[in-house]
């Protein structure tokens, strides 16, 4: 540990009253932010949506409701608003630097429940993802078309309907897992771009469950990991709808 390491203050955190809502903090120093993100907020603005998101609450949040303090937080990576999970937030521009120039390297794993049944319970699948002129994601078939993609996945549990997968991202491609999983013939459950139409599905069932990263300034390897959402447990267990039911 070097003499700058060791001169640093044990960061305080805020108290609860500044926590923000719909967020989880589930670490913080004076170099990164990490929270557990729920489903349906975004990570960040949008023409239509300016204050319910992630980076507008812990904005806030690290400035402990004064609006005239200069702590701010940066984006490192976004989460589909749909999409539930570890989210990481940096506190300096140098920061930010590190994470996002060391991203592809870092470990990131996600729970996700799919529709059906997959014959192989653990594999790769890997293709060349491209996006048509509706901002669709599909695999092209020639390789030129679209950019190198790698998911990993391994079957936790199952049932009739549906199936609880552990997916490891090799790639970062847009809706990569979702795609994927849906040209597999197991569409993540609730996606309602790539799968089914099945209206009892509560959400789109695809969680980021960990990552595990290098500290920007100490260098460590930090680990930040969240449980299976009770909701994809309940829905793997239930009795469930064919793919594609409609409800009235």
């Amino acid at each position: 540990m070097d003499s700058k390491q060791t001169s640093r203050k044990k960061f305080k955190n805020p108290p609860k009253r500044f926590h923000p809502r719909g967020l989880s903090v589930l670490y913080e120093d004076y170099d990164i932010l990490v929270v557990d993100k729920r489903s349906g907020l975004l990570t960040m603005s949008t023409d239509r949506v300016k204050e319910n998101t992630a980076y507008f609450l812990l904005t806030d949040y690290v400035r402990k409701g004064n609006s005239k303090s200069k702590n701010r937080i940066f984006i490192v990576h976004r989460l589909d608003r749909e999409t539930s999970g570890v989210l990481v937030f940096a506190k300096t521009e140098s920061a930010k630097r590190y994470l996002q120039d060391g991203w592809s390297r870092f470990s990131k794993k996600y729970y996700a429940v799919v529709h059906g049944q997959l014959s192989e319970k653990e594999g790769l699948i890997t293709s060349y993802l491209a996006e048509n002129s509706i901002h669709r994601m599909y695999s092209a078939s020639d390789p030129k078309d679209g950019k190198l993609a790698k998911t990993k996945y391994r079957v936790i549990e199952e049932s009739r309907n549906y199936s609880l997968l552990e997916i490891e991202l090799l790639t970062g491609r847009k809706n990569q897992i979702r795609v994927h999983l849906a040209e597999k013939g197991c569409p993540v459950a609730g996606d309602k771009i790539y799968g089914g139409k099945d209206r009892s599905i509560k959400r789109l069932t695809l969680h980021a469950a960990s990552i595990t990263i290098n500290h920007p300034h100490t260098k460590e390897k930090m680990t930040f990991k969240t449980e299976v959402p009770v909701y994809f447990k309940s829905l793997v267990k239930s009795k469930g709808k064919e793919r594609g039911a409609t409800t009235k």
